[in-house]
């Protein structure tokens, strides 16, 4: 474990201890004080429960999350609202979602370099999705794009090796998982070289994703091969919300011609050179051409923003200077529309869910789904079961061995409803499939990080890219059908509980979004 680990371990111990001690000595004194006073501090309490609840009923946000926050108020009456007030109390996000709107505006222009190609999708059926998320987020449909469908790690990860060799001006890398390994070494020996060459070669990692994964003295290494870097959102060992906060996206992006994202992370696991759950399904997508600025810009405006805290560099607001076509035009003609974009948990519209919904709700005759994690919130499952209802054929691939067993039997809670309506369900196995993708009617697809849950589609920062009317959708429609090859169907057979498994199982799904 390296220094850094130790001293970050030595101090949440002693956070931790320092917390229970607090506790401790709450105890002894209400034990101390007179009976009278400890009616008037319930009393007190309590109140600050129910005008927590009124708080909690009236501000913005999902439903969900208000249900869960007044079932455990409810729960523990006296110390509910309290908790609450020190979750949300312990750090400001307003500073946050100031920081992230600010790197929005500075960046937006910037994203459309390419050009414009919305137009051509007017009259087209996914125009306003399209348009909502270039009009209203900023993020472009790009053509002169290729794109490459990787059904499995190892496939990407042999492809990325390529890709990097080829580097000239640049390398970014954001990863939510850096874990030491055969991956990471591969990565690592071309980055080494290619900074000793004068490229430019930055990395960006989440704190909480990587913690107790990163090989030992991870950032004298990085220093010492000049090789940049950042850690996004520093953990600390106290009660926030801003702590939900992670960056659970992957991107690579080469001299802003080519980029890569979907769902694999650096760890062997993801290659299938280390088992961990079995046969490791995964998948991610290659973009070169006009769309590959977009991932490069979603990497820069991240690496200016305020929850990016690690060893700094100047602030460069001259995006232009690294986009690749600014001397030769892009010579790649490509097919179809391509649009990539982000999610973040601070602007509360919920992007990566946006576009999973108008996915659903546009489907007509099929939508094949891989999820690891199926836990909608109501919005998106209703839309589930009225379009499985109207006779479009849903369905649902998600691992048969879970990760997390408490969050696999929250998703296996979901089963009953979604089968009754007519969404099939199938899982995964032989091992566990940690692949993200929609597919719909042989003309729309989409790839990213982002999981079907509230984690990932509420409080991650997550990225994907949507494909209209290219090779590539067919390409993830026929990875799709050869998955389901090794599943097995789930009928409502299989969910038979009992009274009191399924009860569990109900307050889990009440709090599903804190899980």
């Amino acid at each position: 474990m390296s220094k850094r680990a130790k001293l970050f371990f030595s101090k949440q111990k002693a956070s931790v201890m320092a917390l229970l001690m607090v506790q401790i000595v709450f105890i002894f004194v209400l034990a101390a004080i007179s009976s009278s006073v400890l009616i008037y501090i319930n009393f007190a309490l309590s109140f600050l429960s129910v005008i927590v609840s009124i708080h909690i009923l009236n501000k913005n946000g999902k439903p969900a999350f208000k249900i869960t926050w007044i079932f455990l108020i409810l729960t523990f009456p006296v110390f509910g609202g309290l908790f609450y007030m020190v979750f949300y109390l312990q750090s400001d996000p307003r500073k946050y979602r100031a920081n992230i709107k600010k790197a929005v505006r500075e960046s937006r222009p910037f994203f459309l370099l390419p050009g414009n190609a919305l137009k051509e999708l007017e009259n087209e059926k996914y125009f306003i999705q399209a348009r909502y998320l270039q009009e209203q987020h900023g993020f472009p449909v790009y053509t002169r794009t290729e794109t490459v469908y990787f059904p499995s790690g190892e496939d990407f990860y042999k492809r990325l090796l390529v890709e990097l060799e080829k580097a000239e001006k640049y390398i970014f890398l954001e990863f939510f998982i850096i874990t030491a390994g055969k991956m990471l070494d591969g990565i690592m020996d071309i980055l080494k070289r290619k900074a000793k060459d004068g490229i430019d070669i930055r990395f960006l990692y989440d704190d909480l994703g990587c913690m107790k994964k990163l090989p030992e003295n991870w950032e004298q290494t990085l220093n010492n091969a000049g090789i940049r870097f950042q850690v996004f959102n520093p953990f600390r060992p106290v009660l926030s919300s801003v702590q939900n906060y992670r960056d659970h996206r992957k991107i690579v992006s080469v001299d802003g011609r080519t980029a890569f994202t979907g769902g694999i992370n650096i760890g062997d696991e993801y290659i299938n050179a280390y088992e961990k759950y079995g046969h490791w399904k995964d998948s991610a997508l290659m973009i070169k051409g006009h769309a590959a600025w977009s991932l490069t810009m979603l990497f820069i405006r991240f690496w200016n923003s305020s929850f990016a805290v690690g060893k700094k560099f100047p602030y460069r607001k001259d995006f232009n200077s690294f986009y690749p076509w600014n001397v030769n035009l892009c010579t790649i003609a490509g097919e179809g529309y391509i649009q990539p974009y982000a999610g973040n948990p601070v602007n509360r519209e919920y992007i990566c869910e946006q576009v999973y919904l108008r996915m659903i709700n546009n489907a007509k005759d099929y939508l094949y789904i891989n999820t690891p994690y199926l836990i909608p919130d109501d919005i998106v499952f209703s839309s589930l079961v009225s379009q499985a209802k109207a006779g479009t054929d849903i369905r649902i691939i998600t691992p048969h061995k879970p990760d997390k067993p408490l969050v696999h039997r929250v998703t296996r809670a979901y089963y009953r409803r979604l089968l009754e309506a007519g969404v099939r369900i199938f899982e995964y196995l032989k091992g566990f499939n940690h692949s993200k993708t929609f597919v719909a009617d042989d003309i729309s697809a989409t790839v990213g990080s982002a999981n079907l849950d509230f984690r990932s589609l509420c409080l991650h920062f997550e990225c994907g890219v949507w494909l209209y009317k290219t090779q590539t959708v067919l390409d993830i429609k026929k990875d799709f059908l050869n998955t389901l090859e090794s599943c097995k169907e789930i009928t409502l057979a299989d969910c038979s509980r009992s009274v009191f498994s399924r009860a569990v199982d109900n307050v889990l799904c009440i709090l599903a979004p804190v899980l």
